[in-house]
């Protein structure tokens, strides 16, 4: 069996902070998005080969984060683009990568900015067992955020129906981007594209597959966030860390009050200031400040200043009256 970790997103909403990094990058308590995926496929023995998947731009840092990483099982697989604007759509570059690495085994594929609480070797399970496509989803609990994916509804465990992103969601149970498919089935990829078909979004094609042979899906209870906007990201913080505090022993906090869900890094200098629902990166300096649910990327100042919901890039100066 294979793999695909996706990573080849550029994750406009979380700009800056995404500017010059892959969102994948960013770090929950002493890992980052991505190593919680990359550790269950890692020890999953019927995974032989994890490819990740991401663009140009990023090819780089990811080689270098690999190298450094431990992981065995990953390699690089690169589509050619540098920019939003060029890119393939997830279906599009799928189809590209199977036939790129010659991808002829069972596939298991997981979005790298996926934080969900199973094992992927539960959906792995659960995916051999029916022998069918099959898809992870989740109850999000709320019509409003449902309209953003792909909708499920299910007899049993075998999908009736799908719906991507509908205006008026019957239910709040929703297709998250964890997906498995027979080897078989990959010739459908090409198939779907030949056919003209949406490119873009995966939920299209399962809805396309849904319509044509049996498809189950995989539910689970817990947590699941899709790290796209800087809302997700803290939330997924704050689900981590579950009302602590991290400090990196290397930062330095003098006179301070840090309430839940912070997390400061190494290097950085939090002065006379109150944070709340906040992540401050390496060598960033705040001081007499009231920082509240926001993201201050590394080597940035702020001083003298109330910040909420605030996402700031590095290198910054943020200054009362400047």
């Amino acid at each position: 069996m294979k793999a695909i970790v996706l990573a080849g997103g550029y994750a406009t909403r979380l700009w800056p902070i995404t500017k010059h990094r892959p969102k994948m990058f960013l770090p929950v308590g002493d890992s980052t998005v991505i190593d919680t995926v990359f550790e269950d496929l890692e020890a999953d023995d019927r995974i032989s080969e994890v490819y990740v998947s991401t663009n140009e731009r990023f090819a780089d840092e990811f080689a270098s984060y690999l190298d450094d990483s431990g992981f065995e099982k990953p390699t690089l697989s690169v589509e050619d683009t540098t920019g939003e604007d060029e890119k393939f759509g997830v279906v599009g570059a799928l189809a590209q990568l199977i036939d790129r690495e010659n991808v002829t085994e069972d596939l298991v594929v997981v979005a790298g900015d996926n934080l969900i609480s199973f094992d992927v070797s539960e959906f792995v399970d659960f995916f051999e067992a029916k022998g069918t496509p099959a898809l992870a989803a989740y109850d999000v609990g709320s019509k409003e955020r449902a309209r953003s994916y792909g909708l499920v509804d299910l007899d049993g465990d075998r999908v009736v129906d799908f719906q991507e992103k509908p205006d008026d969601p019957k239910s709040t149970l929703v297709s998250i981007a964890c997906y498995a498919f027979p080897a078989e089935t990959l010739s459908l990829f090409e198939e779907y594209l030949d056919a003209g078909e949406n490119p873009d979004e995966p939920g299209w094609f399962i809805q396309w597959i849904q319509s044509r042979r049996p498809v189950h899906a995989f539910t689970f209870d817990g947590a699941w966030f899709d790290i796209g906007t800087p809302e997700s990201y803290l939330d997924a913080v704050a689900w981590h860390l579950d009302g602590d505090v991290r400090v990196h022993p290397d930062a330095t906090i003098e006179n301070s009050d840090l309430r839940e869900n912070v997390h400061v890094m190494a290097g950085a200098e939090v002065v006379n200031s109150t944070l709340e629902g906040t992540v401050v990166f390496p060598n960033a300096t705040i001081r007499d400040a009231d920082v509240r649910r926001s993201i201050i990327d590394e080597e940035t100042r702020v001083e003298n200043l109330d910040l909420a919901d605030a996402l700031i890039g590095a290198h910054s100066t943020m200054t009362n009256g400047g």
